[in-house]
């Protein structure tokens, strides 16, 4: 599958209460390599496996959240006609200048109607995976730090209008709809998962009155065993542990959530099926998405914090 125009996500900014404490907790626990620190006072972060300079980003503030995420996007030739397709569809869009993050190109920046801040971008400095160029290992020493993700893999947000800003990913963006859930009235959609690439979810979104939240940002693993590997380390850490670990009905992954010392919901997730665009969205009803087990198919319950706790 050739992937062109939106290629994968590429960056979040979070938010957190202390800023050292978030430095020891993805950098020691969660096992990210930090890569730079601007002036700004942020820190930049990737994984091993990742090849960009970063993916992951903290600043310290009055509160946790999430200020924007990102995605790579193929060239700058596709970077100016998405910007011209946003803009076309009604929305404002703001040009946010290279070198504005580190080792990063020009990104157009806008918000959604959920209240996110999106970023397309198509430049960002490449540093490898510190791995050789030519007959390479299949991992080095960084793949053992803490839980050792292989790649920011995808977020989950909450706010209104997601069926608006459906439009904008599945119309706009060229993002497929591969997951849904509907509303207990199932006169509408309550939860919505999308791709830009064959992966189960590059970002999904639930429908939430506050705007501008952050349910969490997904680290992906290897294998089963890292993720059970991760949740022996939260619990060696004292890391508060959310769900988990078990398996999604939706997405077919395999997962942990916790939370980051402040208050951030993060996941360890691993496995999801491959999708194409022939295919048609999978359907859940409310009552699929916790007796039918989509949020937790070891116990086939819907979790309360799940809906209700956002930074």
């Amino acid at each position: 599958m050739a992937i062109k125009g939106v290629m994968r996500p590429g960056h979040a900014q979070i938010r957190v209460l202390n800023l050292e404490e978030g430095i020891h907790f993805y950098r020691e626990v969660m096992g990210l390599i930090e890569t730079g620190r601007d002036e700004q006072g942020r820190i930049y972060f990737k994984t091993w496996d990742e090849y960009d300079h970063n993916s992951f980003i903290i600043r310290e503030a009055a509160t946790a959240g999430i200020d924007f995420f990102g995605f790579k996007v193929l060239d700058d030739a596709t970077l100016t006609q998405l910007e011209q397709d946003l803009r076309a569809y009604g929305l404002d869009t703001t040009r946010m200048p290279a070198g504005e993050m580190l080792e990063t190109g020009e990104r157009v920046r806008f918000v959604t109607p959920t209240g996110h801040t999106i970023e397309l971008y198509a430049e960002k400095t490449c540093v490898g995976n510190d791995s050789a160029e030519f007959n390479p290992a299949p991992w080095n020493a960084n793949a053992e730090k803490g839980m050792a993700p292989i790649r920011m893999d995808h977020c989950l947000l909450y706010g209104p209008n997601t069926a608006e800003t459906k439009k904008i990913f599945t119309d706009v963006l060229g993002f497929q709809l591969v997951e849904r859930t509907l509303t207990p009235e199932q006169d509408g959609e309550i939860a919505l998962w999308m791709s830009c690439s064959n992966k189960a979810h590059d970002i999904a979104f639930v429908e939430h009155p506050e705007p501008g939240k952050l349910h969490h940002v997904a680290f992906l693993l290897e294998s089963w065993e890292k993720v059970l590997r991760a949740a022996d380390i939260m619990s060696m850490n004292k890391i508060a542990v959310d769900i988990g670990p078990t398996r999604h009905g939706v997405t077919r992954g395999c997962t942990i959530y916790a939370w980051d010392p402040s208050g951030n919901r993060f996941e360890t997730f691993m496995g999801g099926y491959q999708t194409y665009p022939d295919h048609k969205p999978i359907t859940w009803t409310f009552e699929g998405l916790g007796e039918g087990g989509g949020l937790d198919y070891t116990h086939r319950k819907l979790h309360d914090t799940f809906l209700t706790v956002v930074t």
